[in-house]
């Protein structure tokens, strides 16, 4: 298979992108294909290559993590989609973070979870959640950053309601090791009374499934 032929079938929608990225994993001299691919005027080119960076970084991420300052330097562009999956590819490169990148640009990384766009905020606590459990010793500064989403601002009051769901749901990835889970569990116990339904059930279901 010609690189060429790579980008086009990513083009046309020929395989998966999970195919592809397996594809790129048995022959690493593809991922400089999948990287410029980025810069493709094509829409299923540029956005078919990134989510294939991510679904590599999930399942190999060894492999991305040489080009790991690439996606840093991606938090901050103009484009969304890859602003989005940058920072979750940058979360899934934490488990092989040799160089404590991570604790280099933390800061900028949480940043988003004060708000004020959604999506954003997010997927950082998704990623959040991430490097929690690849790094351990963050866990009391992502914890105290995502206790703040409750007084955070948002668009909207409905914006909030969704991201404290995802802030529960990250809480219930690396609970076990939160040295002080009192304040946690005060948080999710206040969303008994959240508005938004979703986040609601999100809440119960925690507190049943760790007792609190």
């Amino acid at each position: 298979m010609s690189e060429s032929e790579l980008l086009q079938q990513i083009a046309q929608k020929e395989i998966k992108e999970d195919k592809i990225a397996d594809k790129v994993i048995e022959q690493p001299e593809l991922l400089s294909e999948i990287i410029e691919g980025l810069n493709s005027h094509e829409a299923h080119i540029k956005y078919g290559c990134c989510k294939v960076l991510r679904i590599i970084s999930e399942k190999e991420p060894a492999l991305l993590y040489p080009k790991i300052d690439f996606f840093i330097d991606h938090l901050d562009s103009d484009n969304n989609f890859f602003k989005w999956n940058a920072i979750l590819i940058v979360a899934n490169l934490s488990f092989v973070d040799s160089k404590n990148r991570i604790e280099q640009i933390f800061d900028k990384y949480l940043l988003p979870i004060s708000g004020p766009t959604l999506i954003t905020a997010a997927n950082t606590i998704r990623g959040a959640a991430k490097i929690a459990l690849a790094k351990p010793k963050l866990t009391d500064k992502i914890t105290q950053e995502l206790l703040k989403v409750e007084k955070a601002e948002y668009q909207t009051t409905e914006c909030r309601n969704v991201v404290l769901g995802h802030v529960i749901n990250s809480f219930s990835e690396f609970f076990d090791q939160i040295e002080n889970k009192r304040p946690v569990v005060e948080l999710i116990r206040k969303q008994f009374k959240n508005t938004r339904s979703g986040t609601r059930k999100k809440a119960e279901k925690f507190l049943k499934k760790f007792k609190a």
